[in-house]
C-alpha cells in the first residue's frame, strides 16, 4: 500500500478519454467534494438526487457510506471484493479501520465498474493469460475459508471492483466461450467483459445452475436480462457467469444503484416496489423504463427471490445524459430477510399476492390488460421450473423446495 491518499480526481470515462467530474478530499474523518467548473457547464448529472450539479465544496454525509456520496461508494466492492482487500491489506500489516474510503477508491482506479473513474489510480495489475474457471474457484474457496495469501492479489486483480457476497471475477470471454482471460480494463480483440459467479460456503453446488434457469424463466417472462452463459464445471453443476452491461466493447456506461441514488443502506429494507416505480419514471421520464420496473417486481414476487433489495436495482447513463434501468441481474431464488420480501409491494412484505401486484401496476398508471398480461406471462415463464432444473441437473431437494415455494402464486 502507498501513502495514504488525501485527495482524488474524479472522473467519467466513456471509453474516449476522461471527462473530469470533480476533486474527493479529506480533513480530520470528513469527505468533502466539488464539481470542477466545466463539467458544471456539460449538465450530466451523476447522481441527481443526493449530488446534483452545484457550485462549492459539499460536506458529504458521515452516513450511511462512511462518508462518500452513494455515487462514489457504488464504485467500491462489497461483500466479496471487500474481503480481499481487507485480507490484503492484513496480510501487508495493515488494520481495515484505518484505511479511509478515498484509500479504496484508489485501489478501484481507472478499472471499477461504470464509467467513474478515479485517480490516483492504484488498482492491481492483470494480464492477458488464460484462466481455468475450476483452479479460480478452488482459490476462492481458501479465501473463504481462511488459507491462501498468495492467490488473494490475483483474485483481487480479477475482481475489479464487482460488488456483492458471493464470490465473483471480472474476465474476458472470447465468441465461442471457450477462452478466458483477466478482463477488468482494455481487452484484446475477440473478447468481451463478462462476470463469473463462484458458490459461496453456504452454497450447494447447483447454485450456478439454479441462478442459470432463474435467468432463463427471467428472460421468457419478457425480463431484459444481460446476454447470460453457464460455464462448465469439474466440481458441480457449472459457474453462472452474465455479459457485462456497463461494458459494450470497450464503451463504458455510467451505473448508479437504487441504493446509491437515494442513499438507502440496503442492510436495512425499507423500501417499497411504489418507491422503485416512481424513481424510475423521475429518473428515465420513459413509460417503457417503469414497466420494466413493474415485471421485475412481479418476476421477484413470484419466483421467490427475496434479495431484491436496492442495490439489487441498477440504472445506466449513457455520454448523453440519458438515464435507462439496467437488465435485470441476481435473480435467484433466495429467502430475504426474516422470511420476507426485501422490498415491499403496496405496504406488504410477507403475504404479497396478485391482488397487491395488481394495485401496484394500476398505480403506477400502467394500464389493467399490461398488468394482466405480465402477471400471466411470469406464471406461465415460472411454470417450466421443473423441466428446466431436471435439464441442468439441479438436486432433487432444491427443485422441490423451490417448486414448493414458487406454485404459491
Amino acid at each position: 500500500m502507498k501513502t495514504a491518499v488525501k485527495e482524488i480526481k474524479v472522473g467519467l470515462n466513456f471509453g474516449s478519454g476522461i471527462q473530469p467530474v470533480g476533486r474527493l478530499a479529506i480533513r480530520n474523518s470528513i469527505i468533502y467534494f466539488e464539481y470542477d467548473e466545466a463539467f458544471l457547464h456539460s449538465s450530466l448529472e451523476i447522481s441527481p438526487i443526493k449530488l446534483p450539479l452545484q457550485r462549492g465544496v459539499i460536506e458529504l454525509p458521515k452516513s450511511p457510506f462512511e462518508g462518500l456520496a452513494g455515487v462514489f461508494n457504488d464504485s467500491l466492492p462489497d461483500g466479496w471484493g471487500r474481503l480481499l482487500f481487507d485480507r490484503l491489506l492484513r496480510s501487508e500489516g495493515i488494520s481495515p479501520s484505518d484505511i479511509s474510503p478515498l484509500d479504496r477508491l484508489a485501489y478501484v482506479g481507472l478499472n471499477g465498474l461504470g464509467a467513474l473513474v478515479y485517480e490516483p489510480d492504484q488498482s492491481l495489475n492483470t494480464n492477458d493469460e488464460i484462466i481455468d474457471l475450476d483452479v479460480l474457484a478452488t482459490h476462492t474457496e481458501e479465501v473463504l475459508e481462511g488459507e491462501s495469501e498468495e492467490v488473494i492479489t490475483e483474485l483481487l486483480a480479477l475482481n475489479g471492483s464487482s460488488a456483492g457476497a458471493r464470490p465473483k471475477a471480472l474476465i474476458g470471454v472470447d465468441s465461442e466461450r471457450k477462452n478466458i482471460i483477466h478482463g477488468t480494463d482494455q481487452l484484446s480483440n475477440g473478447f468481451e467483459h463478462w462476470m463469473v459467479k463462484f458458490p459461496n460456503s453456504q452454497d450447494g453446488m447447483d447454485a450456478g445452475a439454479i441462478e442459470y434457469v432463474y435467468a432463463l424463466m427471467a428472460l421468457d417472462a419478457g425480463i431484459e436480462m444481460p446476454t447470460i452463459h453457464l460455464f462448465p464445471s469439474q466440481k458441480g453443476n457449472g459457474y453462472f457467469a452474465v455479459k457485462r452491461f456497463d461494458r459494450n466493447g470497450n464503451k463504458r456506461l455510467h451505473m448508479h444503484t437504487v441504493s446509491g441514488l437515494i442513499h438507502n443502506n440496503f442492510r436495512f429494507p425499507s423500501l417499497d416496489y411504489e418507491d422503485l416505480l416512481s424513481l424510475t419514471g423521475v429518473l428515465t421520464k420513459d413509460i417503457r423504463e417503469v414497466e420494466k420496473m413493474f415485471r421485475l417486481a412481479v418476476f421477484n414476487v413470484m419466483a421467490h427471490n427475496r434479495d431484491d433489495h436496492s442495490k439489487n436495482f441498477t440504472f445506466l447513463m449513457n455520454e448523453f445524459g440519458e438515464w435507462k434501468l439496467s437488465p435485470a441481474y441476481d435473480l435467484t431464488f433466495s429467502s430475504g430477510p426474516g422470511g420476507e420480501q426485501s422490498t415491499m409491494v403496496a405496504g406488504e412484505g410477507r403475504n404479497i399476492s396478485i391482488k397487491h401486484l395488481t394495485k401496484l401496476g394500476l398505480e403506477a398508471k400502467l394500464s389493467k390488460e399490461f398488468v394482466e398480461n405480465v402477471i400471466e406471462q411470469t406464471r406461465s415463464a415460472l411454470a417450466k421450473w421443473m423441466s428446466l432444473s431436471k435439464d441442468f441437473g439441479i438436486s432433487k431437494s432444491n427443485i422441490e423446495l423451490i417448486q414448493k415455494a414458487i406454485s404459491k402464486l
